[in-house]
């Protein structure tokens, strides 16, 4: 990594995820690619008497002392937002927000879709947006959000982060890869599709118009620029604004075929295409086909991620066992191989609590003994994620159509090296980890492109390629016992 020159332009990337949000300044140059934290802040839901909800208004708070902090480094030449996908906020007629936005771990979600489906078959649902069924769809999310009296006052759904983009600048819109999660989009044509939203009893103008990555936004409305300090004239860029359509952006990947996970709370594993896959198979197998940059579409699963290891230490730090992630790590890498494997995809590993008593219950109901210590719980999960990692790209090879030749992992998990050299050997293919910041590298890089500094997604990942640090794992040790773990495991699920 070349060190950082003071002509190059610095774009603000704010990157907000299930539990921090980060404000991370980018210097952008012909062969450099250098990232900076200014600020993080924690991402802590509230529990409220009416179900689970984000603090919307700490998050923008902690967005706009990030930028105020970003602002004393000196000039940014832009400011692009990415977030989780699926949850919103509902406005009324005054642009006011209604209520903190829910949660998509909130139990409402559990019945919420067994209603839409009773209006739209699941079949035709999927030949339409071609999304993964999920119980926190935001199409099923509205479902039961319906029942509300402040859906009455409700004018206008804006997804988090077009939430923040409007608090920011004053305009509405939807960045597509972000709606393309919804449910409510028509993977075919790119656009929202008015046959679901009005077979659903919604109202199309709930739905503002859509925005590409790359597009100006507007600048930043007086009191924002008063309060963080940067210029009025600031604009405000569309980066892909569902944080996963930005790592993809960033992954460096040299080479057709490559396939990807990106691993943070979840892993969302798959591969890049040029169209959407529509088929009957392709809806049993539970894939999404979402909306990335250039009309590309992101072919994958979601997969429960690091979620599960991190409610591990969560639970064992209440009790008071050390949570150290090197020393757990340690442990995992001495444990018994293969002694216990889960589906990580169990429903009952969605929610909150304690993890290690759910694990517990999985591998009772399967037959399989319980780990012993906390490194015997880290290795089971993260064996049970290498499979699932295995399992998926596998299966979105096969109904693409598509001969996999590397995996690029990355994400936070890019820096858990036993995951990544699992993942190599359960699927017998060489793994490129990092970089571990892929989703603020695509936020300033598509700001970045939009400015004239960088080319089209080639270009992007080159330029990745070139910068960042990256670690590769070559596939070792019995891909038999890989095998056996996977028979086992499917024998159970």
């Amino acid at each position: 990594m070349s060190a950082t020159s003071r002509q190059d332009p610095v774009f603000a990337a704010v990157d907000l995820g299930a539990t921090s949000g980060r404000v991370i300044t980018g210097r952008v140059g012909p062969d450099e690619l250098v990232l900076a934290e200014a600020h993080r802040f924690a991402n802590t839901p509230v529990r409220l008497p009416d179900g689970l909800r984000w603090d919307v208004l700490a998050l923008y708070q902690g967005m706009l002392e990030g930028l105020r902090v970003a602002s004393r480094s000196g000039p940014v030449t832009s400011v692009g937002i990415d977030t989780w996908a699926v949850d919103y906020g509902l406005l009324d007629s005054d642009g006011s927000l209604l209520g903190l936005p829910f949660h998509y771990r909130d139990e409402r979600n559990t019945t919420a879709a067994a209603e839409v489906l009773r209006q739209i078959d699941a079949r035709e649902l999927y030949g339409i947006g071609g999304l993964q069924h999920l119980p926190f769809n935001t199409v099923f999310q509205l479902a039961a959000h319906r029942s509300a009296a402040q859906w009455q006052a409700a004018r206008t759904v804006l997804l988090m982060p077009d939430l923040l983009v409007y608090w920011l600048t004053g305009s509405m819109g939807a960045e597509v890869t972000n709606a393309s999660t919804t449910g409510l989009f028509d993977a075919r044509t790119g656009g929202w599709s008015d046959a679901l939203i009005g077979r659903l009893g919604l109202e199309r103008s709930m739905f503002p118009a859509l925005r590409e990555p790359g597009e100006r936004v507007g600048t930043l409305l007086p009191h924002v620029a008063g309060f963080t300090g940067l210029p009025a004239d600031t604009p405000v860029t569309t980066v892909a604004s569902h944080d996963t359509a930005s790592a993809v952006a960033a992954v460096p990947a040299a080479e057709p075929g490559f396939a990807y996970v990106s691993c943070g709370t979840w892993s969302l594993a798959g591969l890049e295409l040029d169209a959407p896959v529509l088929t009957e198979e392709s809806r049993a197998a539970n894939f999404t086909n979402e909306r990335g940059v250039d009309g590309t579409v992101r072919f994958l699963r979601n997969i429960m991620g690091m979620w599960l290891l991190e409610e591990c230490r969560r639970t064992w730090e209440h009790t008071g066992t050390p949570t150290g992630l090197p020393a757990l790590l340690t442990a995992a890498a001495r444990a018994r191989p293969f002694a216990a494997v889960i589906d990580p995809d169990d429903p009952v590993f969605l929610a909150p609590g304690d993890m290690p008593s759910r694990i517990d219950a999985a591998l009772t109901r399967t037959g399989q003994a319980t780990p012993e210590g906390p490194g015997g719980y880290v290795r089971c999960v993260l064996e049970s994620l290498a499979l699932a990692h295995r399992r998926t790209l596998r299966e979105a090879a096969g109904l693409a159509g598509h001969e996999l030749t590397r995996i690029h992992l990355v994400g936070g998990g890019s820096r858990n090296e036993l995951l990544c050299q699992w993942t190599a050997d359960a699927t017998g293919l060489p793994v490129t980890a990092g970089p571990a910041e892929a989703t603020a590298l695509g936020n300033v890089l598509l700001q970045a492109r939009s400015h004239g500094l960088v080319g089209g997604l080639t270009d992007m990942r080159r330029l990745v390629a070139r910068t960042q640090e990256l670690r590769h794992y070559t596939p070792r040790g019995d891909l038999g016992a890989w095998d056996r773990a996977a028979d086992r495991l499917t024998a159970h699920v």
